[in-house]
């Protein structure tokens, strides 16, 4: 009998340290269950979706939805493994809004925390769809925006009565107060509005959603987490939500010793993780401080990949690789693709050599961290609205961002780890749709690449060929473009020279 792989010991380690991943539920032995069918549906919310154009639910959302709103009645706080594009967003952000839609009082309840702007601004829009349609107002806090901007959208002042005047100084003072019901935020700015933003409060948070949970616990990210844990872990004696005579809420927890709460803050704080890599590392979740949390998962595996998926492998001959993209990208006549290489100067530098292959008829765009955001909106709305057909692009792209249309991804560079794979891999196939993962590789990676496929059940990746006289073809278009990306990189070398001198030199006049 063949020996267990270190891996697989591994992984029975961690199960048996979380009791609760024993008996995880199936999300694949869910259905698509149409709207008309789904139970308590809120009709505002279902008239929203409609006319969205979504008219029934993925199995994933059909889970989370019995899970919160069904029989589970949100009595433990869930952990979601599911594939990319699989509708994870709309699968937490439903109930949350289903749930907030009889509230009273506006107060800031729902926290939804994502690692990059472009992500948080998309969940956002997700949110935006269907708040509205019940009274919920939805907030964002983003990196690289005006943050005064920020404060005015968050935060909004009592309406005084006419006639009468307060005085700050005398009983109690005018309570600023949010004007959100759910706030979609990136961690940075986050911590931005706990520590320096007046009327910001997490004391009455409900819900906390951690989206692309894996990311966010690995970096730090600022001790975001235990800052927000902390905010919401108020222990005062007893638990009430009245308004007060200017309109403001108080929100107390207690310590509660019935329903499984013994020595836990209650009402308690909500919680759904989610990412298509959910980490089972025990440390890494119990940062969390998850209540006798549910894993939902597609299956076994924990690494699984897009139902209509389909990967290739394309073997380039050494240093001809660029040759083996172009043609692949004539060959795949103007299709929306993703190409992702290695690093933000391998993004900038292939993009910049493909400018120089002349007229391909197709029009090619960089996406990178390395680029200001406002520069990345506008390639990413271009790409979206059809105006750009190819984006070149670091990882800065691979965790959750959802373009429609995109038909093929290209790994230029061989993905290091599994979970690569999966992410970028995931940028294509998505809700239902087909889709194609090429990844081009040297013959001595060959090996190694179907190692790491393994390790997601993947045992089969034909090799997609291309006419030789294709590459052949464009072999003195390359060679001149290669001279001209030369000639390219020496001049901006030496204009970041230039600019280094004049930095310089400013500094020491001061």
């Amino acid at each position: 009998m063949e020996e267990e792989s270190k891996e697989q010991k591994l992984v029975k380690t961690k199960v048996a340290a979380l009791p609760w991943m024993r008996s995880p539920v199936d999300v694949s032995s869910f259905e698509n269950c149409p709207l008309t069918q789904l139970p308590f549906l809120n009709p505002s919310l279902e008239a929203a979706l409609c006319n969205s154009g979504i008219d029934s639910l993925f199995p994933v959302q059909v889970a989370v939805w019995q899970e919160t709103m069904g029989p589970g009645s949100f009595e433990r706080d869930l952990c979601v493994n599911s594939p990319t594009g699989s509708g994870k967003t709309l699968a937490y952000a439903l109930p949350i809004v289903q749930m907030l839609s009889s509230r009273s009082v506006k107060c800031l309840r729902a926290l939804v925390v994502l690692p990059t702007r472009d992500l948080a601004l998309q969940v956002r829009d997700v949110f935006a769809t269907i708040a509205p349609a019940v009274g919920l107002s939805v907030g964002l806090a983003v990196g690289q925006s005006s943050i005064s901007e920020e404060i005015s959208m968050l935060i909004e002042r009592p309406k005084l009565e006419a006639g009468i005047c307060y005085d700050p100084h005398h009983h109690h003072p005018i309570e600023l107060q949010s004007a959100v019901d759910i706030l979609v935020a990136t961690p940075g700015r986050l911590m931005d509005h706990i520590n320096n933003t007046k009327g910001f409060t997490l004391e009455h948070l409900r819900f906390l959603v951690v989206d692309e949970t894996d990311r966010l616990l690995r970096e730090s990210y600022q001790s975001w987490l235990p800052m927000v844990l902390q905010c919401t872990n108020s222990t005062i004696d007893s638990y009430f939500s009245n308004p007060s005579t200017f309109g403001s809420l108080k929100t107390i927890r207690r310590i509660g010793v019935e329903r499984g709460f013994k020595n836990k803050a209650y009402p308690r704080l909500m919680k759904m993780v989610l990412s298509a890599t959910l980490t089972q590392d025990p440390t890494k979740l119990s940062q969390l401080q998850l209540h006798h949390p549910l894993f939902l998962t597609t299956g076994h595996i924990r690494y699984k990949l897009p139902e209509h998926l389909h990967s290739f492998k394309l073997i380039c001959e050494q240093q001809m690789k660029p040759l083996y993209l172009v043609s692949l990208l004539k060959n795949l006549q103007g299709e929306k693709c993703i190409v992702f290489t290695s690093s933000v100067e391998s993004t900038h530098r292939l993009c910049t050599l493909l400018k120089f292959f002349g007229d391909l008829g197709i029009k090619i765009k960089e996406y990178s961290g390395h680029q200001h955001q406002t520069l990345r909106s506008k390639t990413l709305r271009a790409f979206r609205e059809g105006g750009v057909q190819v984006v070149v692009s670091s990882d800065a792209m691979t965790r959750g961002m959802d373009v429609e249309g995109v038909r093929n991804v290209i790994n230029y560079d061989k993905p290091p780890y599994i979970k690569t794979y999966i992410h970028r891999a995931g940028r294509t196939a998505r809700a239902g749709n087909s889709g194609r993962c090429f990844t081009l590789l040297h013959q001595d990676e060959v090996k190694q690449f179907k190692k790491l496929l393994k390790k997601a059940d993947i045992d089969s990746c034909p090799v997609y060929t291309l006419p030789s006289d294709s590459i052949e073809s464009l072999r003195s278009t390359y060679d001149d473009a290669l001279e001209k990306l030369k000639e390219n990189v020496e001049m901006e070398a030496s204009k970041k020279r230039k600019l280094g001198f004049k930095s310089s030199s400013k500094m020491k006049k001061r």
